[in-house]
């Protein structure tokens, strides 16, 4: 990243179907208003002064059923807004609640972007639960500021999926819920700040939780004030009245005349995506019912994207399905329109004034409704408002006085409201005047951006603004460095084994450290051991090792990094895939010569045994392993220790892993061992190192390339392989 005068801000939304040319608003239940929400808060941000650069980071997709455009890795928003498109869970699309099992390699992934780029970010903030999830582990391994915004959470959403009359268990099959809520739990204790877009969030949807959070704030969206202008505008400048804007206009109109009988008359319109909660079937039922609503208006409504309904999910094809017969129940036919499609970016605001012109009514008949930025939009353009009185409308109708509120789940109400609107000129004129004016007061992004920057600057006291003529610090945290700054700014690891390897002589150990010491620049480092982590510090305790950089335990099934020994969660759901521990355990137990090793030995992710005599005895556990199809990895060392491990463990694939996950190059990863239990990473893809004092089962890897026997024995021997591959 060349520029670093100004913040670096990483937003994250994760299902993908997002892109900054003409946003697919509507295609399915994973694109609502959220997707308009980040990108214009990703623009909006990136016009600050004090932000040199915004990355809305979200999954790669390249999927044939969808526009080439999500398969776009780069894609600039603005100049200093792009959106950054991380590959997890391979190149199809799927929706959110299946992403949950990839989520680290996305992390992972992510991590290797940010070293890419040379500067880490100050803040991650991240939208929905799946991306508070990983923006909350990327700002605990870079020690950095976490933001999250819930958009909708999950305690609510089962609470409303079981009035609808689903069963615990299928809303579990569907939407991963007890999941979902449980990473919400940990996402509300630990992130520095949650923004909301109304008080009611606060207190209706995150007071269903457990955890403490550490603040809220309540910073209502902004809305592109560009692109949603008064209606009236087009009369008073000629030059907003474009031939783009005049084919648009030309286009919508006539699409809705297809549907009208009487196309002169005013009509009521709903914009939402066909969703059950968006209660469209109480829309209808309230104009289907009012003969005397039908005779003063028309009705248009634009519920998402479709081609073929019997292809769609089922929660929107029962909505769709629903709207067609009650167009036929109520006879609505050239009264109602309800066209398959809509552009968001050019269209709606278009459809927003052309209904405004009519002297129409904007209605949004959801039951409960977080937000509600289609009301913003189309108060911006002059249109009064009827939303229900349960959520984020409560909060703009009070700032605004804009419209009228009403009990959502009682049609007869709903069409109260819309006819007091229509038939009362003056009552019309005001809340179009209100909206306009209340919208550009309360809701718009500069202001919104200003208040998020003035939290962010709380957050980094450090932090010197580009506004107050001072170059920004590239990295305004402490000088103390979190682990992923540390292993983001080097290109050279080392990791060693430590008993017989690191530990045995004194004198080139305290050489050793001091070398390291003195290349810390280019070099972090690393232990690598069969020991558990609580006997890895005893033993760096009682040789006075100094905290390295990563540490390697339990035989390559736990990862943990200096200097507060965070432990890498992403690598133990990575060897936990065909892991049955206690199937293993029982088929084992048959073996009378095995010797369950004490507790300490044992670990989550490693069971553990003594075997003396190892002759046929060995071949006998491995053939009981096959025979019931157990799918582990055998490892004896010393003579006497049998460690069972998941499929995909080792130490040698654990340092492959920390080797991905920050970059490193194999040929800049040098890893030393004294046993058997070492060979797997000695003999892997980085350059291998063999100490003087080695046991007879390393004998066979002399020869090899890019293993080096050193001469030298402990300590020394890692000196010297550190000289013999040019790390020093």
């Amino acid at each position: 990243m060349e520029n670093n005068k100004g913040l670096y801000l990483q937003l994250f939304s994760i299902h993908g179907l997002i892109r900054g040319n003409m946003p697919e608003l509507g295609k399915d239940a994973d694109t609502g208003g959220q997707i308009k929400y980040v990108l214009e808060l990703a623009r909006a941000l990136g016009d600050h002064p004090d932000v040199c650069q915004v990355d809305l980071v979200t999954r790669y997709i390249d999927d044939k059923r969808l526009a080439a455009d999500y398969a776009q890795i780069i894609e600039p928003l603005s100049e200093n807004a792009r959106i950054v498109r991380i590959q997890c869970g391979g190149t199809k699309y799927m929706r959110k609640e299946l992403l949950w099992p990839h989520l680290e390699e996305f992390i992972e992934r992510t991590i290797r972007f940010i070293k890419s780029e040379g500067r880490i970010p100050d803040v991650f903030h991240g939208h929905y639960a799946d991306a508070g999830y990983v923006a909350m582990q990327l700002a605990n391994a870079f020690d950095a500021p976490f933001l999250f915004t819930g958009h909708s959470l999950g305690r609510n959403k089962r609470v409303k999926l079981i009035s609808d009359g689903m069963d615990e268990n299928s809303i579990n099959k569907q939407y991963k819920i007890d999941h979902r809520i449980q990473m919400e739990e940990d996402i509300i204790a630990q992130a520095d700040l949650i923004i909301t877009s109304t008080r009611q969030e606060i207190e209706e949807q995150y007071g269903l939780y457990n955890a403490t959070a550490k603040g809220f704030c309540v910073i209502p969206p902004g809305i592109d004030l560009e692109a949603f202008y008064p209606f009236y505008d087009l009369e008073l400048d000629s030059d907003l009245l474009s031939e783009e804007v005049k084919q648009t206009r030309y286009t919508l109109r006539k699409e809705l005349d297809r549907f009208w009988a009487n196309p002169e008359k005013p009509f009521i319109l709903a914009l939402c995506r066909p969703d059950k909660r968006k209660n469209i079937t109480g829309l209808l039922e309230a104009y289907g019912t009012s003969k005397e609503l039908q005779a003063i208006a028309n009705m248009a409504i634009f519920a998402g994207i479709r081609s073929n309904i019997n292809i769609m999910e089922e929660n929107e094809k029962a909505v769709l399905t629903d709207m067609l017969l009650q167009m036929d129940r109520y006879d609505l036919y050239g009264n109602l329109a309800i066209p398959k499609k809509h552009d968001f970016a050019t269209e709606v605001p278009e459809l927003y004034r052309l209904c405004a012109e009519s002297h129409g009514v904007f209605v949004n008949p959801a039951l409960v409704e977080p937000f509600g930025l289609t009301l913003i939009e189309a108060s911006a353009c002059g249109l009064p408002i009827v939303a229900t009185n349960y959520g984020g409308p409560v909060d703009i109708i009070g700032n605004c006085e804009n419209g009228l509120l009403i009990d959502a789940s009682q049609p007869e109400k709903i069409a109260t409201a819309i006819k007091n609107i229509l038939i009362d000129p003056q009552k019309w004129s005001q809340y179009s005047n209100n909206g306009i004016n209340g919208v550009r007061q309360h809701y718009a992004w500069q202001a919104h951006c200003t208040a998020t920057l003035q939290k962010i600057y709380d957050l980094l006291p450090d932090f010197i603004q580009p506004s107050q003529e001072k170059d920004a610090m590239k990295d305004s945290r402490s000088s103390k460095k979190s682990y992923g700054a540390r292993l983001t700014n080097v290109n050279h690891l080392l990791i060693t084994d430590i008993d017989n390897t690191l530990v045995g002589d004194a004198k080139s150990m305290r050489q050793l450290f001091n070398i390291l010491d003195d290349n810390q620049g280019h070099l972090a480092w690393g232990v690598a051991t069969g020991r558990s982590l609580e006997l890895t510090i005893e033993a760096m305790t009682e040789f006075d090792i100094p905290v390295p950089d990563i540490l390697i335990c339990s035989v390559g099934t736990e990862i943990y990094y200096g200097p507060d020994i965070r432990h890498d969660k992403g690598w133990q759901k990575h060897i936990s895939v065909h892991w049955k521990p206690e199937r293993i355990k029982e088929v084992l137990d048959d073996l009378g010569f095995l010797v369950f090793q004490e507790a300490e030995g044992q670990r989550s992710h490693k069971i553990s045994y003594y075997l003396e005599d190892k002759n046929t005895r060995l071949d006998r556990v491995y053939q009981a392993l096959q025979e019931h199809k157990l799918r582990c990895k055998v490892i004896y060392s010393h003579g006497q220790f049998l460690d069972i491990l998941p499929q995909n463990a080792s130490k040698g694939k654990a340092i492959d892993y920390v080797s991905y996950k920050f970059d490193f190059s194999p040929r800049h990863v040098l890893v030393a061992g004294d046993s058997g239990n070492d060979e797997d990473m000695i003999a892997g893809k980085s350059r291998g190192l063999v100490v003087g004092n080695h046991s007879e089962e390393l004998k066979h890897l002399q020869g090899q390339p890019d293993i080096h026997f050193s001469n030298d024995e402990y300590a020394a021997g890692i000196i010297d392989g550190l000289r013999h591959y040019g790390f020093i």
